[in-house]
């Protein structure tokens, strides 16, 4: 039987390889629903691979600048649950200890006004944060980047509550603190409705700058000290209210210079004209220059943010997609990848598990394999050719490999009878002996003998992720074992 031409099979070879939490705690939102949110979990770095499909570029959702202190990526988790998965850059987060009792901390924030974070992860010198996917872009391509339509006057009304709503229950759960708050950091999810990134709540580590943005829109005690305080966050929301106002990003003192000299009707978006009362206009303007003050100790608290931006809000019975003019909800997941337990043990790379597996397996699979017996049966050749195959077994059983290899080895040249399991077998033989590259050709051979075998493509997928440098073939090979399998278990 010929092998399907896949980029895990022969093709590939000869291209690449030449030689938890109380209901009390979700607030601001209103839905005490038990399990509405997942508790925080410590993720390994294989589940966190499995995810984003081997940290594939393709999943990227967003990164910063050169030197990028992080990437964000969007993962499918094994329960079907989309998260971000944010990886921070190896020389961030040099203390592990303060990583991880900060990740516990803002995850044991839940409200439905967050992003919340769900998990972290912390092996070696990889740190990943795990938070809620919001699959719906951020404030800041609804505002300044739109297509079809600017965002309605009630919308951004809401965004602007919504925020302040965020900040008042972190600041209750004392997280106060929210670094470089900007509008990449508001975040839409499926029902369109806005929240506040959780990323924002991590101290920054590693160089204690905390704000990205260009120096104009940064608090002037930050210009100063360096710190940022809880008034400072006020400030940064000042400037959300300006982009807001505006639907550009203006920098606070030109807008203050505007706002001064009773030119303010010069900041509101021109697409607005019409779709609010001056009233509205007026408040919020002056709601947003209280927040600008430059005395710190001058700008009002979370708190009364919330109070003041409660009795402006429109349009309240209006559900946020409507409002941001977006479908409802997201298309359904693909059907999350649920690994078997050889699936696992070639994620985690680990051959003693796999060498279990095998040995308890058997020779049952080969059932299945027509072999193409003569007179031969009889002759001293097929009795070499079983005695080399048995004593074969005893070495892998006993986990002598190299005896294994030459006894396999015996049994496949002397070509009497074709054996899927013998190829799969020396294949972790190869494989447990640090020649992964020999383990491949195995298990492709496995796989031309036996096409539809899942264990073929097990093994293919170990030999690549041994190999490393080439994820997402192993990925493919896994994806295909477990497909074949589930398959299998239907019949």
């Amino acid at each position: 039987m010929g092998a399907r031409c896949s980029k895990f099979s022969f093709c590939w070879w000869h291209s690449h390889l030449k030689p938890s939490l109380d209901s009390s705690d979700l607030e601001n939102g209103g839905k005490n629903e038990k399990n509405a949110f997942p508790t925080f979990t410590e993720f390994n770095l294989d589940e966190l691979k499995m995810a984003t499909n081997g940290f594939s570029p393709e999943n990227i959702v967003s990164e910063h600048g050169e030197k990028a202190p992080n990437v964000v990526y969007k993962g499918l988790l094994e329960n079907g649950r989309w998260v971000a998965v944010k990886r921070f850059n190896r020389s961030a987060w040099p203390d592990s200890r303060q990583f991880l009792d900060e990740a516990r901390a803002v995850g044991n924030l839940r409200s439905e006004r967050l992003a919340n974070l769900i998990g972290c992860c912390c092996e070696g010198e990889e740190k990943l944060l795990v938070a809620e996917f919001m699959p719906n872009e951020t404030l800041a391509k609804h505002l300044f980047h739109w297509e079809n339509q600017p965002m309605k006057w009630a919308m951004r009304l809401r965004v602007a509550f919504y925020l302040a709503q965020a900040l008042d229950y972190c600041s209750s759960k004392g997280r106060a603190l929210y670094h470089d708050l900007n509008a990449y950091r508001i975040l839409f999810d499926q029902d369109g409705n806005p929240r506040l990134s959780c990323f924002g709540l991590m101290k920054n580590s590693r160089d204690g700058k905390s704000y990205s943005t260009n120096l104009a829109f940064t608090p002037p005690e930050y210009l100063k000290t360096g710190r940022v305080t809880p008034e400072s966050v006020v400030y940064s929301f000042g400037t959300m209210l300006l982009d807001l106002l505006s639907g550009k990003h203006i920098p606070p003192s030109h807008a203050l210079d505007l706002i001064r000299g009773k030119n303010f009707l010069m900041l509101m978006d021109s697409s607005m004209e019409g779709h609010f009362s001056n009233d509205d206009g007026t408040e919020l303007v002056r709601l947003a220059t209280r927040c600008l003050q430059y005395e710190a100790r001058e700008r009002p608290n979370a708190k009364s943010l919330v109070t003041s931006l409660m009795s402006l809000q429109k349009e309240t019975e209006v559900p946020s997609h409507v409002l941001l003019g977006i479908p409802h909800g997201t298309e359904t997941p693909p059907q999350p990848l649920l690994l078997t337990p050889m699936g696992e043990a070639c994620l985690r790379k680990d051959l003693t598990a796999l060498h279990e597996i095998l040995e308890k397996t058997g020779y049952k699979d080969d059932e299945g394999i027509a072999n193409e017996l003569s007179f031969q049966m009889w002759t001293n050749q097929m009795q070499e050719t079983l005695n080399s195959k048995k004593h074969g077994d005893a070495a892998f059983r006993a986990k002598d490999f190299i005896t294994a290899i030459d006894c396999y080895t015996q049994f496949i040249d002397g070509g009497t009878m074709v054996s899927p399991t013998i190829y799969a077998r020396r294949c972790l033989c190869y494989l447990m002996s640090d020649m992964p590259q020999k383990a491949l050709g195995d298990a492709m051979q496995a796989q031309v003998v036996f096409p539809e075998w899942p264990t073929a493509f097990y093994l293919q997928a170990a030999g690549l992720f041994i190999l490393e440098g080439i994820e997402d073939d192993a990925q493919e090979a896994l994806k295909e074992a477990t497909k074949l399998e589930a398959k299998r278990s239907k019949n």
